[in-house]
Parts: C-alpha cells; structure tokens; sequence
C-alpha cells in the first residue's frame, strides 16, 4: 500500500472544502526522476509528472490510484508504454502523453479507462494508427494526433463520428468531437478521403483544430489544402437492386442479387434485419470498380421473412440497400389429377389409373437469375402412385414408367435441341489486327438479333482475376478489344445477355511482342538507308554506261580531237634563251595546233636512244 506522505521529488496539494472534503493532485518535476513515482497518495486525483528523465511507465504503475481522473506525463523522455500500464484506473477521464518520444502507442490499453474522454498523444513520432484502436477511440471526445510522423489513417476510424456513422446531426454540444491532426506528413489518397471529406463540410460534429490541413504527397497535391485537393480513382460504392419487397411462397429456393460500382472496387456483404450476417453467398467482380453478389435460401420457412441488406464497402465509403422478403402460402402437396389409360375402364376388377402424359414437363423447372431480381423455384412434386386390385399393379407400373421414360427422352431431346441452337446463336469468332496492346474480334450472329446485348469477356490465359467487359450488340459483328498487354495469351468469350443453355463461345489469341517490333523496324530502316544508295549508284552506272555507248566517237580523228595526249614521237626544238638549262621544249604536230610538253631532263634523258650519229634524237612521252 502507498504511504500517506508526499514522494520526496513531488509536490502534494489538497485542495479541501468547508464540509472537510477535497481533492488531492501530486506535481512532480525533478529533472532528476528516472521513474514513476510508487507511493503517491491514494486518494490523489491528479497526477502530473512533467519534464522530467522518466523513459518508461512500466505495468500497473497507478493500479492502486482508483480515484485518479487526470493524469498527464508530459515533456518527460518516454520511448515505452506498456499494455498494461493503465490497469485498473477505471474512473480516468483524461490522459496526456504528449511532448514524448513515442513511435508506438498500445491502443488495447484504452480498455482499462472506461471513462477515458481526453487523449493526448500530440508532438510524439507515432506513425501509424492501427485499425484495432477503432474500437477503442468510440467514446473519445478530445483526440489530438498532431506534431507527429502519421502518412495515413484507418478508413474506417472517421466512421466512428457523425455524420458518417449514420447518426443525424445534432446542435448538442455533447456529441461534439474536437481533433487534431495538424503538422503531419499527409500522403492524400483514397484512405483519408473521408477525412478530407470531413474538412469541406460547413457544419459538422467533428471539429478539426486546425482547419488548414495539407498534403505532403503525393507530388502533384504536395503543398495543396485538403479542401482543394481532388483524388483521382476514388469514388463511394453505389448499391443497385431491382425490387425492395419481394413475396415467395413457403418451400420456394429464392436468390437475392445486388450490384455494386465503386473505385475501389467494392466488397458486397449480406446481412439479416438483426444484424447477423448470411454466410451462403457468393460474389464476382467482372471488372474493375464493378462487383455483384448472390444470396441463396433453399426451401424458405417462415423465420427466413425479413430484411436482406446487401451492404458495399471500400475506402472510399459504404452503401446499403435492403431486400425485404415475405413468406406467404403453404406446402403445396396437391398431386394432378388422374385418369384411365386407354383401351381400359371400369371392371369389375378395379381401375388402372395412370399419370398424365406431360408430367415430366410439368414437375421440371429451371432457375433464372437475373441482375438485382429474385429467383423463385418450385419444389417439384412426387408421381401419384398407381394402385390396381386386380394384381396387374406390376404391369401398371411398368406401362406408367415406359411413358415417363418416353416422355423424359423426349424432354432431353428438345433440351438438347435447344442447346444446339443456342450455342449456335454466335459463332465464326476471329481476332484480326493484332497489335502490342489492341486486337479486333470479328463475330456472326447466327440466331440473335441485331440489337440483342452481348458481353465480351477477356482476360490474360488462365487469370479469371483480371477478367474485363465489353458491352455490344450482336448485330455489330466485331468490337476492340484494348488495353492489352504485349507478348501475351488471352481468352475472349461472348456471353449472351439472354440465358443460353449451351458454352459461351470463346477464342485464344496473342498480342505481338513491342522488342520484336521494335527490332524489326529498326533493321528495316537500317537495310532502306544501307540497300537504297546502293540501287542508285547501281542506276546511275547502268545510265551512264548506256549513254557513253550511244556518244561514243565514231571515227580516229574525233578521238584525236578529244584526246589531249597524243603517244607519238616528238622532236626536238631548240630552247630559247630564257629557257631554263635543264628544261628542253618539244612540240607534237597536230591537225589543230601545236602543244607544247615540258619534260625534264631526267625524263628525256632516260628515254633517250643513240641510233647513229646521223640519226636524230627521239623522245617518247
């Protein structure tokens, strides 16, 4: 048990009345504190350690302080709370950690203050707010989260407060909730969208203590007000059905259908008018931002009449519509009335009665599901049974089976008959103009009409996940298919809206790889710029060639005349005395004039032969 007295670092103050009665608070702000005080009084009322060396409030630290309502451990140098640091102060009213050091805070340790209404935990590095404080934070009034490192928040925890937890909203200063989220790095996307949803209203009970909330990231809406911030593929679910009252007969197979849109792309739940949820249901999300669920009774009774709700549910926000169901009737157990078989009457011996002949057709039903309708399916009904007093009962029997079985082969027949047809109502698919990301289907629509609504389905080989749709006319014959990825397999089915008994016809194809594509128009460029230059140097000497031959000189004197050179003997001519020593000048007689050729003295030399002393010189150049 704690001691009567003061701690030795604290300060303790009562506060008393006239009538004897009072309170006691306890102030302790020695720098020198490592630890939480053990022996406080016990009838203190408010604990303030404050600035202090204290990094840890370990377990059960004010167990025995059962009349404790305000505790604040503020601008101390706590790192660590324990789950259990909080035990038994079932009458606190106000907690406030704030000026800390702590990163994580334990949220389940809200459920020993019952009467918590005040929570602190500003200027700390809390970086996230786990989804299992939800319920803990339901009756918190004053909760300030600002000066901290938090990204994000539960998308469900601004469900908790009007007006988004579906309470009307009141002028009662009651439910007034104050919050501060300020001074925090927020990353704006779908998650907060209901908070920054909260910030543009002009009158709700959620007060923010700072009006003026921005966004850190992403890097377009950085800097931007959480008011003037618009989010790209956020949108509430809606919730869609066909009939709000819906009335079954007793032992009837009903199905419920909802569908929801939204981006995300919503979740569908079934609930119960009690709030109990329905297990036997199944959903489907043909694409995205797009989901439907379907809800089966088999054989209703009349605890099953009530309200259905079918509920959507994603970031962004919830829907809701409601089914009602209405059980009415009985049993049926009437059997159809009988009559002789022919060639017989009455005997002596008793009347064969037999069946009629259609009782197959009759007692066989089929389901339909329609979007957002109600299915209701009969119980079939038993054969009569044939009674004879004569004891021919046996062949009776066998008479009656022989024209049932007849019959039922005549049923499956027209079945399959019908599936044959109906799986010949599209057919002749082909996929052309197959590209990187896009492909056209090609279709005929074999017994449909043109403006019958049909669905093309496709999707990646083998991911049924990643489904998308289109939706066309089975008159128009093909429709794009975009979106693809290159290098890649993929299934397109067509469904028909109407119900087809038969397989969906569906094709395989391959979208063309974008490298492959690339390269080969590359290399093709490089060929044009190698190959081109190379014909036209071809051309131009094939022209050239063709056109000296049609110019060539038809006889030795025009090539005498075009040549300027002229191998023949020359001869000698005396230089002239300006003539430089070692330069001899000889000319060349020619029909038009004569050209003289310098040549040096080396050249003439070695050229030169002595044929006699008589002889001339000659010279060839």
């Amino acid at each position: 048990m704690a001691l009567p007295f003061c701690p030795s670092q604290c300060t303790c103050v009562f506060h008393g009345r006239i009538d004897g009665t009072g309170t006691r608070s306890v102030l302790c702000n020695d720098p020198d504190m490592s630890d939480i005080p053990v022996n406080v009084p016990v009838d203190t009322v408010k604990l303030r350690v404050e600035k202090t060396a204290v990094r840890r409030i370990p377990t059960e630290a004010f167990y025995y302080l059962v009349e404790l309502r305000y505790l604040w451990i503020t601008y101390n140098s706590i790192t660590s709370v324990d789950t259990g640091s909080f035990y038994n102060l079932k009458v606190l009213h106000e907690l406030r950690l704030d000026g800390n050091m702590i990163s994580v805070f334990p949220w389940e340790s809200l459920k020993e203050m019952p009467r918590l209404r005040t929570l602190d935990l500003h200027n700390n590095r809390l970086t996230s707010v786990a989804p299992e404080a939800i319920p803990y934070l339901l009756n918190i009034t004053y909760l300030d989260l600002s000066s901290n490192k938090l990204t994000t928040l539960p998308s469900d925890l601004m469900d908790i407060w009007p007006p988004l937890n579906g309470v009307p909203i009141s002028s009662n200063a009651s439910q007034k909730v104050v919050l501060g989220l300020q001074d925090n790095p927020w990353f704006c996307d779908c998650k907060i969208s209901k908070l920054m949803e909260i910030s543009k209203m002009a009158d709700t009970p959620v007060i923010l203590m700072d009006l003026f909330l921005t966004c850190a990231a992403p890097e377009n809406l950085a800097g931007v007000l959480f008011q003037r911030a618009e989010l790209e593929n956020c949108v509430k679910p809606s919730v869609m059905t066909s009939a709000t009252k819906i009335t079954s007969t007793l032992g009837s197979n009903v199905l419920l259908r909802c569908d929801a849109s939204g981006s995300p792309t919503p979740d569908l739940y079934w609930t119960r008018s009690d709030g109990s949820s329905v297990n036997n249901t199944v959903q489907e999300s043909p694409g995205e931002g797009i989901n439907w669920s379907i809800m089966s009774l088999h054989g209703v009774e009349y605890k099953d009449a009530g309200s259905y709700s079918c509920k959507a549910k994603n970031v962004a926000g919830t829907a809701k519509a409601t089914i009602s169901l209405t059980v009415a009737g009985t049993m049926s157990t009437t059997t159809p009335p009988l009559r002789p078989s022919a060639g017989t009457g009455p005997t002596s011996q008793g009347t064969a009665l037999t069946p009629p002949n259609d009782i197959s057709k009759s007692q066989v039903t089929a389901p339909t599901v329609l979007p957002g309708s109600l299915t209701t399916l009969s119980a079939g009904q038993k054969p009569p049974k044939l009674i004879s007093s004569n004891g021919s009962q046996k062949g009776l029997l066998k008479e009656t089976k022989q024209q049932q079985e007849g019959n039922g082969k005549k049923f499956a027949a027209d079945e399959k008959s019908k599936k044959r047809d109906d799986s010949r109502a599209v057919k002749d698919l082909e996929i052309v103009e197959q590209t990187a990301d896009s492909a056209v289907l090609l279709w005929t629509a074999g017994g449909l009409l043109n403006d019958a609504p049909l669905t093309v389905v496709y999707s990646p080989y083998g991911e049924d996940d990643s489904k998308r749709t289109v939706e066309s006319k089975a008159g128009s014959g093909k429709v794009l298919l975009d979106g693809l990825s290159p290098g890649m397999r993929y299934s397109v089915c067509l469904v028909a809206k109407v119900s087809a008994a038969g397989k969906d016809p569906c094709i395989d194809f391959y979208t063309e790889d974008s490298e492959q594509s690339k390269l080969f128009f590359i290399i093709s460029g490089i060929a044009c710029v190698l190959v081109l230059p190379l014909i036209a140097l071809l051309v131009y000497k094939i022209l050239a060639l063709y056109c000296n031959g049609r110019n060539a000189p038809s006889d030795e004197n025009e090539l005498e005349n075009e040549s300027y050179v002229k191998f023949e003997t020359i001869s000698m001519k005396q230089r002239t005395l300006t003539s430089h020593p070692t330069e001899l000048w000889a000319r060349r007689p020619t029909n038009e004039s004569e050209r003289l050729l310098l040549c040096s003295r080396s050249s003439i030399d070695s050229q030169m032969t002595y044929k006699s002393d008589s002889s001339r010189s000659e010279y060839l150049c």
